[in-house]
């Protein structure tokens, strides 16, 4: 009968443990997101074209859009997801693929959708709903 406690203790404090540690790491602010961008602007030249990105004002640390086909869209959050709380900031490099921060998270993501390349982050970049009509593409949440 003393070893059902302590299996079952060890056993609640297992799940209390994990789920904690799972709350620490989504912890990206929830920021209301509702954008709608016309590409026929000018300063969106770069999204007219497939693999084409710009940044946006918005999110939590700004958004960055990358054009995936004629007419499908990745809306990515910058906020860098390891270590949230010290607001990293994820730029795209050389490559024109990959959103990094060097000098605060040390991650790297795939602006095809946000997925994580390299570590220490776990979870991706949070991503926003996008509908595009030929023109005018609205970026939410």
């Amino acid at each position: 009968m003393n070893t059902r406690r302590t299996t079952f203790l060890a056993l609640c404090l297992a799940a209390v443990f994990t789920a904690c540690k799972k709350e620490r790491e989504v912890t990206v602010p929830l920021v209301n997101v509702d954008i709608t961008v016309n590409l026929n602007l000018p300063e969106y030249n770069a999204l007219q074209v497939v693999g084409g990105w710009a940044y946006l004002i918005g999110g939590s640390e700004g958004i960055v859009v990358y054009r995936k086909s004629m007419d499908e869209f990745s809306a990515l959050d910058r906020h860098c997801t390891y270590q949230s709380a010290e607001q990293c900031k994820v730029t795209v490099d050389d490559s024109h693929v990959i959103a990094r921060d060097t000098m605060c998270c040390q991650s790297a993501f795939l602006l095809m959708d946000g997925s994580v390349v390299q570590g220490p982050a776990s979870i991706g970049l949070k991503q926003y709903h996008t509908t595009f009509n030929g023109a005018v593409l609205r970026i939410f949440n």
